[in-house]
């Protein structure tokens, strides 16, 4: 479907430099296709690097009619609306586009594919949350295998669990330890190529899922499992399935400096200490001791928000808060964390 030499429009509404356009930054971060350019509504003119300061310098245009007119050649919707579904300013975005002759990549639990039934020959459209064929129960398989199995869990949704991930992928593969990042949301499966949108599939099969993701991953020294959502978070379901589903050996808990409520919920519910929340993965995971209790390797800090100093602060009070690895993987690399998942002997299955 999406070739690794076609051109991308990343497009984000109105949210390019806000929380809800983390598809698109993810894509801007992370993707190995080359991008034309970006789409917002307010700020055509300006660069990525000048908006966001991080990936490549690529230009802001305002609309797609001018991502045309710059060659791009598939669109992806970078935006992330509450709902998921197509916000009324963009339908005539997305029309224009096909009109066009782009491909489009969407990842909002809307299906556009329906919308567009007579596309040109090699134009498609990429509804990334399609719950998959063939999907089964979960019978824990996934606790007798013998590699390392890293489950990203978070305080709150978009702390950054997808990014920590994929850092320490990267620090894995540069030493040349044998390592799969298996991505379970519509950004991890744009630029990996491959995974399950979680959030897609039937609440029955979740487990399951997970499961049969990370059997397939068996051969690998460390396998690392996207996290969702939060189990703190009283509008997330998807932690419990990936715990279940990965058995996991480790964790890595991620968390944003200074966030002592949570962003994404509306009303105010504090986050616990982070040594609380560690205790609570961890407990739900060994489930009274029927799995193996996994070991947490260490907190990835999202410091995107502050300054050199400020990071550097916020780390240090976080490892005397906790007494735990602190890090964050972007800035400072994920060398550390990647030390701590492959010391010692991995837990093992009672």
């Amino acid at each position: 479907m999406l070739k690794p030499d076609q051109r991308l429009v990343i497009h984000f509404s109105e949210q390019i430099n806000k929380l809800n356009g983390k598809m698109g930054h993810g894509v801007l971060r992370y993707s190995r296709n080359p991008i034309a350019c970006a789409v917002d509504f307010n700020h055509g003119g300006c660069s990525t690097r000048e908006l966001l300061g991080f990936g490549p310098d690529v230009p802001v245009v305002s609309s797609v009619a001018q991502a045309v007119d710059v060659g791009g050649e598939v669109l992806v919707l970078g935006m992330a609306p509450s709902g998921g579904r197509l916000p009324p300013e963009m339908v005539a975005e997305v029309d224009l586009a096909v009109a066009s002759g782009m491909s489009v990549v969407n990842g909002l639990h809307e299906q556009l594919e329906p919308r567009y039934p007579d596309l040109k020959e090699g134009q498609w459209v990429w509804d990334i949350r399609r719950e998959p064929q063939g999907l089964d129960i979960a019978c824990a398989r996934a606790a007798g295998l013998s590699n390392r199995r890293a489950l990203l869990v978070g305080t709150d949704m978009a702390v950054g669990k997808m990014t920590a991930g994929l850092e320490i992928w990267h620090a894995s593969l540069k030493r040349e330890i044998h390592a799969e990042f298996l991505a379970t949301g519509q950004i991890g499966i744009l630029i990996s190529g491959k995974g399950i949108p979680l959030d897609a599939i039937r609440v029955d099969y979740a487990c399951g899922a997970v499961e049969g993701m990370v059997m397939d991953a068996a051969d690998a020294q460390l396998v690392i499992v996207e996290g969702q959502g939060s189990i703190v978070h009283p509008g997330s379901t998807s932690t419990l399935p990936l715990i279940r589903g990965s058995c996991p050996t480790h964790l890595v808990l991620c968390h944003r400096a200074g966030m002592t409520e949570l962003d994404t919920v509306g009303v105010a519910i504090r986050v616990p200490p982070l040594n609380e929340v560690i205790a609570l993965y961890e407990d739900l995971a060994s489930a009274c001791g029927s799995f193996t209790r996994p070991l947490t390797a260490g907190i990835a800090l999202n410091t995107a928000h502050l300054d050199a100093d400020g990071a550097a602060r916020a780390v240090a009070q976080i490892q005397d808060e906790t007494g735990r690895l602190v890090v964050d993987p972007v800035r400072d690399g994920a060398d550390a964390l990647v030390d701590a998942l492959m010391r010692g002997t991995s837990p093992k299955h009672n």
